[in-house]
Formats: C-alpha cells, sequence, structure tokens
C-alpha cells in the first residue's frame, strides 16, 4: 500500500533492505529524533521518516544514514516537502 508524503516538511525514504543491512533500528532513529508513530513509517520494502520539522533535522538524519554506510539516491532519498496543499503524493517500493 503507498503511504502518502507531507507537503509541510521534508521526508526521507529509504529502501527497507539497506536500513536491515547496515544494521538500524527504529530505535536509534527514534533516539535520535524523537518520532512519533506517524513519524516513522514502513510498509514492504520501504520506510518514510518524516515529516521531519526542525531547521537541521532533514539534513541531520542524512548524515545518520551515511555514516551508517548508506548511500543517497541508491539506498534512501529525500523529498523536500516543498509542493503545493493541493498536491498529494504517494510513495511504495517498486517490488511489489
Amino acid at each position: 500500500m503507498p503511504l502518502m508524503l507531507s507537503h509541510t516538511a521534508p521526508c526521507v525514504l529509504i529502501r527497507r533492505e539497506a536500513f536491515e543491512r547496515v544494521q538500524l533500528t527504529r530505535s536509534q532513529i527514534d533516539e535520535a529524533f524523537n518520532l512519533t508513530p506517524e513519524e516513522f513509517r514502513v510498509e514492504g520494502g520501504l520506510i518514510v521518516i518524516g515529516p521531519l520539522v526542525g531547521e537541521d533535522s532533514a539534513s541531520d538524519l542524512i548524515a545518520q544514514l551515511e555514516d551508517a554506510g548508506l548511500v543517497y539516491y541508491d539506498d534512501f532519498f529525500e523529498l523536500s516537502g516543498n509542493w503545493p496543499e493541493w498536491l498529494r503524493l504517494f510513495a511504495m517500493d517498486q517490488t511489489r
């Protein structure tokens, strides 16, 4: 099932396989960013983190993912959340 993406703030989309490959856990991300259940969603092979509020939240998460060994674009991707309210975007992994 596709996950709706927020137009109000950035979201980071991560391939679940890559997240698990580098042995990241939800608790590590929660500890660093104090996320709610709605801000860390998993569907199939995709993890969506966000909307990430705060000036540096998205860049801090990207740095943490890269420090763990993930590669931008190949393993994860950031969507800015900068589009009009009348447009809804949904994401899902291609493996289904």
